[in-house]
């Protein structure tokens, strides 16, 4: 790793630490949030269906938004109104308990991420260089993990002071939201060729559509992503299976924070790799790790098993979050780039939400083994398609 990154701009410094902020306030929260819907009285099928339904409205959103941002050529409107939702919408997790409220607040949440997921990755994709994309979303994706070991951090002290006091957490996670709006109007952009010159308001499922005239090589990606995203449930389900084994919340969060912290130190040495040996390659072990991840988990809860799984999926996160967006930023143009990215999450979410219902109504009626076991085979079918279908050197592939 070189002693000084140059390509790390100021831009780029910034946007990685309002992502560290923003996943400090939303991960105080993540690995107590089932165990806090379980506490007020919400099955498991409940929490499946909840996560599925907030990941589509983020889904759709993201795809939305980022065809807006290139059809007017800007970036930083959306960025600021996504943190700014989301930071205002965590606390009211812990005011409306209802079912009604409960959705409405969580939605909100992963709405302000859909605004501003696809016009932040366009922004981080033109600060960097070519050779360096997958170092820098490296380093953000570093940056932003870092935020989710602080928050679980912060959260497992203040529950050791005020057990069981949810409540006062989820308000706290107001702190750190309006830190990351604040740093969000530090940040200063470069003009970007519009794909129309005016305000028009894109349709809602606009970018999808992008996908028809897409390059090859970025629908032969999507295939691999997009099928795996269908048996991708929601990471609540491994703290689920966690707590289910007979863990306590400490422990839970424990073994949340030892994946956040792999993941933190993994992500930028792995983002460079990436760009050395390609981009598929990193891809394909990250699928692989995961198959195993989900296997071992499903066949083993003893401490040793769960220590080596929750490090090993540090890994597959390194391997696929920020290393996907910048292979798609590799063969994507400017003026598309957020279409393309909020294409892919947009469809990712979709599929996420699908596969959290699918995990959801699995686990309520045969258990966790069976769910982790499907998603475990799925990910082994993405390596073998990226493997061997997809051969070609061309644009990072």
């Amino acid at each position: 790793m070189p002693v000084k990154a140059r390509y790390l701009t100021r831009t780029i410094w910034v946007l990685s630490l309002v992502s560290l902020f923003t996943d400090v306030a939303s991960e105080m929260i993540y690995p107590i949030l089932p165990v806090y819907l379980q506490s007020i009285g919400y099955s498991f099928a409940f929490i499946g269906v909840l996560e599925g339904v907030a990941e589509a409205t983020a889904g759709l959103s993201k795809g939305f938004f980022g065809r807006w941002s290139d059809q007017i050529g800007k970036r930083l409107p959306f960025v600021r109104l996504g943190y700014a939702l989301s930071a205002l919408s965590r606390p009211l997790l812990a005011v409306w308990t209802h079912p009604a409220g409960i959705f409405s607040a969580r939605t909100a949440d992963r709405f302000g991420k859909g605004i501003r997921t696809a016009a932040r990755d366009a922004l981080l994709a033109q600060e960097a260089s070519p050779e360096h994309r997958g170092a820098v979303f490296g380093f953000h994706r570093s940056m932003d993990t870092l935020g989710a070991v602080f928050g679980p951090l912060l959260a497992l002290g203040f529950l050791f002071l005020f057990p069981g006091q949810y409540v006062w957490l989820l308000f706290l996670t107001f702190i750190p939201g309006l830190i990351s709006v604040f740093l969000t109007f530090l940040i200063s952009e470069k003009p970007v060729h519009s794909v129309s010159g005016h305000m028009r308001i894109p349709s809602l499922l606009v970018s999808l559509s992008y996908v028809k005239s897409a390059p090859k090589p970025y629908k032969k990606i999507l295939i691999g992503l997009i099928f795996f995203a269908l048996f991708n449930s929601s990471d609540m389900f491994l703290l689920l299976r966690v707590k289910s084994a007979g863990y306590s919340d400490y422990e839970v969060i424990g073994f949340y924070i030892l994946f956040n912290l792999s993941y933190v130190l993994l992500a930028w040495p792995v983002g460079i790799l990436s760009d050395r040996v390609g981009k598929k390659f990193v891809t394909t072990v990250g699928f692989l790790i995961f198959s195993l991840v989900y296997a071992l988990l499903a066949m083993q809860t003893a401490l040793h098993a769960m220590l080596i799984a929750f490090v090993l999926y540090g890994g597959f996160y390194a391997c696929t979050e920020g290393v996907a967006r910048a292979w798609i930023s590799d063969i994507i143009p400017h003026r598309d780039l957020a279409t393309a990215i909020g294409a892919y999450t947009a469809l990712q979410s979709i599929s996420l939400m699908l596969a959290s219902s699918l995990a959801g109504l699995i686990w309520q009626m045969y258990g966790p083994v069976p769910a982790l076991f499907v998603s475990a085979c799925a990910a082994l079918l993405v390596s073998v398609y990226f493997s061997l279908v997809m051969r070609s050197n061309h644009t990072g592939i």
